[in-house]
């Protein structure tokens, strides 16, 4: 019997994608906890709530014993999937108007596959796989570990997710448009938009020729001209 499928939409599978992304540093830790809090689609209560985990904020966390110390201090300090978890779950509590001092003592008494499953509850089908993570600008993607493992993994699923791409549209002829991604290699050629719309006419031509003459590509003559103006 072959081996049963992962469960599709389940935020709990979901969640458990990012355990391979870690560890993280503190940098990283603040950017995805924010990332994945920014597409949550939880509405906070005040305003306070609704900021993004800073590394100061994650710092505070520690201080307060609301989130566990990490491994190795200062600069070479580490966070675990597990911490990922508990920043999760306290701006999550604090969203529906838990104190600190409540959410303290909440962590206390969850253990880590409880603590998970809530935070997977809490965010629930909304929560988006490490390859669609919403950042906010390319400075803002992971750099470490974590970011290597991320930019391997979206290559592995041929998903693009930099969110600040611009298109350029360009009218090929009447009914036909072509629309050019600025970090595509046609892009990179610097060419007129006339230049790059002259060449998809053609192409366009040479295709609707071969498909009234397949044996003859190149005898189409003066048609060319009128089959795109």
């Amino acid at each position: 019997m072959g081996a049963a499928s992962a469960p599709t939409n389940d935020p709990l599978f979901t969640l458990r994608e990012y355990r391979k992304l870690a560890p993280w540093r503190l940098r990283d830790l603040a950017t995805v906890a924010g990332a994945i809090l920014e597409a949550s689609g939880v509405k906070p209560i005040n305003a306070a709530a609704a900021a993004r985990p800073s590394e100061r904020t994650i710092r505070f966390y520690v201080t307060r014993e609301l989130v566990t110390p990490p491994e190795g201090r200062g600069t070479a300090a580490t966070y675990s999937y597990r911490h990922l978890l508990q920043v999760l779950f306290i701006k999550l509590r604090q969203m529906e108007g838990s104190t600190l001092e409540a959410i303290r003592d909440e962590l206390e008494k969850t253990t880590g596959d409880v603590l998970e499953r809530r935070v997977a509850s809490t965010v629930g089908r909304s929560l988006p796989s490490p390859g669609h993570l919403p950042f906010l600008a390319h400075d803002e993607q992971p750099r470490g570990r974590a970011g290597q493992l991320l930019h391997v993994r979206l290559a592995d699923e041929s998903v693009d997710v930099r969110p600040s791409t611009r298109w350029r549209r360009l009218e090929v002829g009447d009914g036909v448009e072509l629309h050019v991604r600025d970090d595509h290699p046609l892009a990179h050629l610097k060419l007129p938009d006339r230049a790059i719309a002259d060449a998809m006419r053609l192409a366009a031509q040479r295709l609707i020729a071969s498909a009234d003459a397949p044996g003859d590509l190149h005898d189409q003559g003066g048609n060319h001209g009128t089959i795109i103006d």
